[in-house]
């Protein structure tokens, strides 16, 4: 039986001005056809006027699960009749520099990620001060309403680190290692420590340079090499879970290998059994809502969340649901 674990209840649904027909199958194809065919001519399902929003993420260069994200945003700017402004820089200077650009030139809504909020203060500050709404996705989702945004979307870092240790337990592991790959990500020392909070074993962290794979496989090898006991390496991200896979096979380790969010190689290693389970936090989601939101926002002055996030997981996926969801995963969808 599929075994989907949600640990918080999503918001999200028809109220954010997707039409989705729910009680029929005849009808929900008839929706997606309906929509498929006013993509393919360039319609927004909207009238109102030609908004500009900009999103800015901490996205480093190929880094697919970005490609997710700007993707399910790029679908909600269709819909709503949005100019859609996408552009990342891992550092964090440099990204706040990009807000600033945007602020500069004016747009009619800003999306931004704050992975590294101390550096983002003053450029959304800025932001609010010129007038122009923000909404937070996928990481700050402490910071964000202090630092004056309308709310937050994606999931909440600590939960979904106590829902990889609380699976850890069920499966029996004893000795994890948690692989951080950006040092400074807050939210990624909060996936950890929620982890380790919650992990009835032990769990230590291993500090990579996640811009270089040969030296993360180099390093999670040795680790493996030198402590036979590690039952179990947990990834921050989909792509670093196929390098673990290939730094456990040269180490000749027994261990699992576990990841946080979730992409087609991330199904494909699930459904094989060269991963354990996968943290899916639904990016496609976090890019479609912001976007949504934001038009919601400029439209009729809609907030969703009551002044907490909106939150997009965490999500416990195993070979159980691999195959079902490898198919969103090609597209690009998940």
């Amino acid at each position: 039986m599929a075994r989907f674990r949600t640990w918080v209840s999503i918001a999200v649904a028809g109220a954010l001005g997707l039409s989705l027909a729910g009680c029929s199958s005849t009808g929900g194809k008839r929706a997606e056809d309906a929509r498929k065919a006013s993509a393919a001519r360039g319609k927004a399902a909207v009238s109102t006027p030609r908004w500009t929003f900009a999103m800015i993420t901490h996205s480093g260069d190929g880094d697919t699960f970005w490609d997710i994200v700007q993707s399910g945003a790029e679908e909600a700017a269709r819909k709503d009749n949005i100019n859609f402004v996408y552009s990342h820089n891992d550092e964090a200077q440099q990204q706040a520099q990009l807000v600033d650009a945007a602020v500069d030139k004016k747009v009619d809504g800003i999306i931004v990620t704050l992975a590294k909020p101390d550096a983002m203060k003053a450029a959304v500050a800025r932001a609010r001060k010129a007038g122009i709404p923000v909404i937070t996705v996928n990481s700050g989702s402490a910071e964000s309403k202090k630092f004056g945004a309308l709310t937050h979307i994606g999931q909440d870092e600590t939960i979904a680190g106590e829902a990889v240790g609380e699976e850890l337990n069920e499966r029996g592991r004893k000795k994890a290692l948690c692989v951080l790959h950006e040092q400074g990500n807050v939210g990624h020392e909060q996936r950890c420590a929620g982890a380790k909070s919650t992990f009835d074993g032990k769990m230590a962290n291993l500090y990579v340079e996640g811009t270089n794979m040969p030296d993360v496989q180099s390093a999670i090898e040795a680790k493996l090499q030198s402590d036979k006991s590690i039952d179990s390496v947990v990834t921050l991200g989909a792509p670093f879970a196929a390098t673990a896979v290939k730094a456990k096979q040269d180490a000749g380790s027994k261990a699992e290998i576990d990841t946080f969010d979730l992409n087609e190689k991330v199904a494909q290693g699930l459904r094989s059994g060269d991963l354990g389970f996968a943290v899916d936090q639904q990016p496609y989601l976090q890019g479609y809502e912001a976007v949504d939101l934001l038009w919601l926002y400029r439209y009729n002055a809609n907030v969703l969340g009551g002044g907490r996030p909106v939150l997009t997981g965490p999500q416990i996926v195993t070979k159980d649901q691999a195959a079902e969801l490898e198919e969103f995963a090609k597209r690009g969808t998940r």
